[in-house]
């Protein structure tokens, strides 16, 4: 073990607890992430501990002292306790063994070094005994505290063991190279490339889960690229997978080439991150061109083109939320950003009409200043001169959307002659056709023949009713077709 190393754990919760486990002559130890990011000066939050004896005994004097409710996970002999902004997790000291085909552990009770050796990393192998004589004092079985100043990852045990007993940890090695900006040991990357094909026997929940916690980060690219090397990443996200390879072709003497879209993709996200926190935000980036690989054509003299591809990207994002078992309700906010993120830059032309403008307008709706912190992000140019020009168009075309949405009213916009209205008009019930002829005012609205006045509306649907019936009724049988 190294020569004793201690730090200075003043969070009042952590004196608390040494009070509690001397009171109760328990062996406890704040273990594993709390230390190492106490160490680096991180904020943190979520308190690992462990104790040498009966850890749901003391975990429920630790709830009756906090007045808090504890949740027990007997099998694994671990107990939460939620006080205040803090997740207190106790668990007893334990080995643990793994069938190969499983990452559920068989849990058996153990010493504090086998609790220290069975953990992901060095630097999260690290503890400090809680107890008010020797406070501070850190247990660094496995030199954790070097490898934290070499910022490097290494496993406590052979890597091959520690990522076979739980595949997940080489998803962990990925997100805490991206979190902490750290590299990995060169013989678990190894291990990582030879094992890659072992990620599949765990869930996609947790898997997900690791994965928007390396979109969380402040340079995602560092841990989706890990992924991608390692071969990891066409198992747990095959589509980002095939944005890989750089599109290349010779006419005559003449080369064209279109730049790595993966390559592209993550400078892209990692450009997002300086500007937003918005995890939806950045995963819509890192898709934001992911149907370009199904929509490439090379035309002669042009090149590469990738026409359409920001609509199937659109129409995927649906299937990749429920393959990914990623929360569905932000499933039309990533579809939006995907579907018109090539949209402000066709509007650079002075001679776009206010119809266009308003078009974008409501179809971005609430994803507005969203879009535009994705368009300028996709700014990827070397040139810097070009890089100007097009953040000033982008300003150009922003403020002027501003304006019209001000002038027209069209904040959360929808026609102003409702669907009652509508059906007492037309003499019709609730059906689709309410819907179509909602829809036809809009379109009249969004382009200019009227303005977004209730009496304008009123009066154009009267003076136009029968027109607007009809085609109503063309566009209703056409979708009964369908």
């Amino acid at each position: 073990m190294n020569a004793a190393t201690t730090i200075e754990l003043h969070e009042e919760i952590l004196q608390d607890l040494s009070r509690i486990a001397d009171k109760s002559g328990t062996e406890l130890y704040v273990v594993g992430g709390y230390v190492r990011d106490a160490i680096l000066g991180r904020p943190r939050k979520d308190i690992d501990c462990t104790v040498v004896g009966d850890v749901i005994e003391f975990s429920k004097l630790v709830a009756e002292y906090f007045n808090s409710h504890p949740v027990v996970y007997e099998r694994f002999r671990t107990v939460m306790v939620p006080v205040r902004d803090y997740n207190l997790e106790f668990v007893g000291t334990r080995k643990e063994e793994y069938k190969s085909d499983s990452r559920k552990p068989i849990v058996t009770e153990g010493t504090l070094f086998d609790d220290l050796e069975r953990r992901d990393f060095t630097v999260n192998a690290l503890a400090v005994k809680l107890t008010c004589q020797r406070e501070g004092e850190i247990i660094d079985e496995f030199n954790g505290i070097e490898d934290l100043q070499s910022k490097i990852l290494r496993t406590p045990k052979d890597p091959f063991v520690t990522f076979s007993d739980d595949p997940l940890r080489m998803m962990r090695a990925a997100r805490f190279a991206s979190q902490l900006q750290f590299s990995i040991d060169d013989n678990a990357l190894t291990a990582m490339q030879q094992m890659a094909d072992r990620i599949t026997i765990i869930s996609q929940e947790r898997i997900t889960d690791e994965f928007l916690k390396i979109l969380n980060s402040p340079k995602p690219s560092v841990g989706i690229n890990i992924l991608h090397t390692t071969g990891l990443l066409k198992y747990v996200f095959p589509d980002v997978e095939r944005l890989a390879g750089v599109d290349l072709a010779t006419v005559g003497n003449k080369r064209y080439s279109h730049k790595d879209v993966y390559h592209h993709t993550l400078k892209v996200v990692d450009n997002v991150c300086s500007t937003s926190t918005n995890v939806w935000l950045r995963l819509a980036t890192l898709l934001h061109d992911i149907a370009k690989p199904k929509t490439k054509k090379f035309i002669e003299g042009i090149g590469w083109t990738f026409h359409g591809h920001e609509e199937l990207g659109a129409r995927w994002v649906a299937k990749m939320f429920r393959t990914m078992k990623l929360p569905l309700e932000h499933v039309q906010y990533v579809e939006t950003l995907v579907r018109l993120h090539q949209r402000p830059m066709q509007l650079v032309d002075e001679g776009v009409t206010d119809s266009a403008i308003r078009r974008l307008a409501v179809a971005a709706g609430e994803t507005l200043d969203d879009l535009f912190l994705l368009c300028k992000a996709d700014i990827t140019t070397q040139n810097e001169e070009r890089a100007k020009k097009y953040l000033k168009n982008y300003e150009q075309v922003y403020q002027r959307i501003k304006d019209v949405i001000e002038r027209d009213n069209l904040a959360k916009f929808q026609s102003p002659v409702r669907g009652e209205e509508i059906m007492e008009i037309c003499s019709i019930p609730p059906s689709k056709m309410v819907g179509i002829i909602k829809q036809l005012l809009e379109e009249a609205i969004l382009d200019g023949v009227i303005p977004n006045e209730y009496e304008a509306v009123r009066a154009y649907f009267l003076d136009n009713l029968n027109e607007i019936q009809v085609k109503a009724k063309v566009i209703h049988d056409s979708i009964q077709k369908k």
